[in-house]
């Protein structure tokens, strides 16, 4: 009963946060989507850090641990240089730019007639194809939580359940079944988890929008962290300590499989290239790599310029090191509490295999009480994820599609207010509908999610480059867009091999992109100067900043700055990352220098960028 009431105080706070923000929500897009620009840095930090968290997450990281060893992690750590790029260089931008969604930029930014259908298309394909994709991944990962501890079939009456199961085997559907119930009962059990789930999460998030969202997610990751740090300190109390942890890991693999389990770095010669050059592009050649989306929304959203710096400052620090810690004590701890045979680490089943060993964890190694504390954890996370992109998804719906295209472009009219946040709330509804289609025929959640990388690697150097390059036009963005959808659908087919696949994607559409650009004619003057004005871009704006009246060398030297703090702090934060981990998770028989090292090196470097990272200017 305890566990029960723990996840219940948290629907309550959540579903009555939606209703407190109702009245405010409902006044316009500005106040439904941005929370009228009102958001303080380090809410806006949490907030973000609170969706990046997701239900899906820790299930990945648990899951790459196992396949590769810690190394592998640096699959999701490496973000932490765009994370702080974006507040250095880009975070004002988008602020200052007034827009709504970042599908609207492309009005603001570009000229001639194929701004409306590019906005369009980035409206679908952000707002509908890759958003879509992104949560269904997370409801595969809440499919997987809910098998575990939410056994309708035990709980329901018959007449209730019956029709749920029936309704199932008509569609077809095949949920779960990992926890070895009759299939065709774990699909039911899961099915009307995630519906429960989802009309939970909708309730508040089309009721109070953003304002609700964020006040959500600061208690969601406040509970995370807590339930995180209570499920490692278990963990590796279970095992006998951090010491006896990496003894144990040792023991059960042998010294060779152990040491590549502990690395921090890849322990083969033949593997260090690919390595390195997944790393060096994955986090540059993104969908998100300027911010585009929901990180964008929070930007947006802040208050001041200062707050949207702040919020990246505070969500990578929380994302990439605190959270990472904890989470690296269970990955590691869950390898001694429920092994493996050595030669059965590839495939995607054995990856969906030990993804769920986070949830089983949770079930058999928590008391009651702290139980009911990770699990409304988990459930946050999933809610602070379903909610963040249901908002994000409609604003392009509400904001881009109905009110440009249809009402301002087709039937030449402004559509009212209150007609917009209606069309909003509609949208959230059709989007889950989309996502939920697309969840059944997910597999493991790291192979869905390396196949979301890929199509978004195409996107990534244009969506910079137009923030730090005058020259960069509306061509480019199509051009890398379609290039995108060409060259990722066969390079699955060619070859299965990652850094291939990210190497050339990554070269073919910024080759394209760049071509495409010197060919097709340069964006107006009259355009160019404007969004200068309005945004004061970093980068490379002489020609435009001279039409301005400004110093040409300005925003060259602006950008210079940017990069300088974001090389720093980036530093500065793996640096710690890798030397506190060292410690923690030492190989027996390594010294323990290099760590201490790190550790220090990371600390000394702190003066040399905190004042530009949260200073007044």
């Amino acid at each position: 009963m305890l566990d029960l009431a723990i996840v219940l105080a948290f629907i309550i706070y959540a579903i009555s946060s939606g209703f407190r923000s109702r009245k405010k929500a409902s006044e316009s897009l500005q106040e439904y989507f941005l929370a009228g620009k009102t958001l303080t840095g380090w809410r806006a930090g949490f907030s973000m850090a609170a969706t990046q968290f997701a239900a899906d997450t820790p299930l990945l990281v648990t899951g790459l641990i196992a396949t590769g060893g810690i190394f592998l992690v640096w699959r999701l750590w490496i973000y932490g240089i765009a994370f702080l790029m974006m507040g250095f260089i880009f975070s004002k931008g988008w602020r200052r730019a007034g827009v709504l969604t970042d599908a609207e930029l492309t009005e603001v930014r570009y000229s001639g007639k194929g701004v409306l259908p590019l906005r369009v298309l980035k409206a679908v394909y952000y707002g509908t194809v890759i958003n879509c994709v992104v949560m269904a991944m997370v409801l595969v990962a809440a499919v997987r939580i809910a098998e575990v501890f939410l056994p309708w079939h035990e709980w329901l009456p018959t007449f209730l359940f019956n029709p749920i199961m029936s309704l199932t085997q008509w569609l077809g559907l095949s949920l779960g079944g990992a926890t070895g119930l009759d299939p065709a009962t774990a699909t039911a059990n899961n099915l009307f988890s995630i519906l429960v789930i989802l009309g939970f999460t909708a309730l508040y998030s089309t009721t109070g929008g953003l304002r609700s969202v964020v006040a959500t997610d600061v208690m969601q990751f406040s509970l995370a962290m807590v339930g995180t740090l209570v499920y490692a300190i278990i963990v590796v109390t279970k095992v006998g300590g951090f010491g006896s942890l990496t003894d144990r890991v040792m023991e059960l693999y042998g010294s060779e499989m152990g040491a590549k389990m502990l690395s921090f770095s890849p322990t083969g010669g033949e593997a260090l290239m690919p390595f390195l050059i997944i790393i060096g592009l994955q986090w540059f050649f993104q969908m998100n790599s300027d911010g585009t989306g929901y990180l964008a929304q929070r930007s947006m959203a802040c208050a001041t310029d200062r707050d949207a710096r702040v919020a990246c400052v505070v969500f990578t620090w929380m994302q990439i090191f605190l959270r990472s810690i904890f989470w690296l004590a269970i990955g590691v701890g869950l390898l001694v509490i429920y092994p493996f045979a050595a030669g059965s680490t590839t495939g995607g089943e054995f990856a969906a295999l030990r993804e769920i060993t986070f949830v089983t964890g949770i079930d058999e190694l928590l008391p009651i009480g702290f139980r009911g504390l990770m699990l409304t954890a988990l459930l946050a996370a999933l809610a602070s994820t379903i909610d963040t992109h249901l908002n994000w998804g409609a604003s392009y719906w509400s904001n881009d599609i109905y009110q440009h295209l249809i009402c301002k472009n087709w039937l030449k009219r402004d559509p009212q207010s209150h007609e917009l946040v209606v069309a909003a709330r509609i949208s959230n509804v059709v989007i889950l509908l989309i996502a939920l289609t697309i969840m059944v025929n997910l597999g493991s959640i790291q192979t869905a999610w390396f196949i979301s990388l890929l199509f978004g690697a195409g996107m990534g150097s244009v969506l910079v480059l137009r923030w730090l390059w005058e020259r960069i036009n509306l061509f480019s963005e199509l051009a890398a867009m379609a290039a995108s959808l060409i060259v990722a659908p066969i390079l699955l087919f060619t070859t299965d091999v990652e850094w291939i696949r990210l190497s050339v994607m990554a070269l073919t559409t910024t080759t394209v992109a760049i071509g495409v650009t010197f060919i097709t004619p340069a964006t107006d003057d009259g355009i160019l100067k404007a969004f200068y004005e309005r945004v004061r871009p970093l980068g490379f704006w002489r020609r435009t900043a001279a039409l301005a009246g400004d110093d040409p060398a300005a925003s060259v030297q602006g950008f210079a700055l940017g990069m300088k703090t974001t090389a720093l702090t980036s530093l500065s934060l793996f640096f710690l990352l890798i030397g506190v981990g060292k410690l923690l998770f030492a190989v027996p028989g390594s010294s323990s220098v290099w760590a201490w090292l790190y550790t220090l090196i990371a600390l000394a470097l702190v003066p040399l960028w905190w004042k530009d990272a949260v200073g007044q200017q």
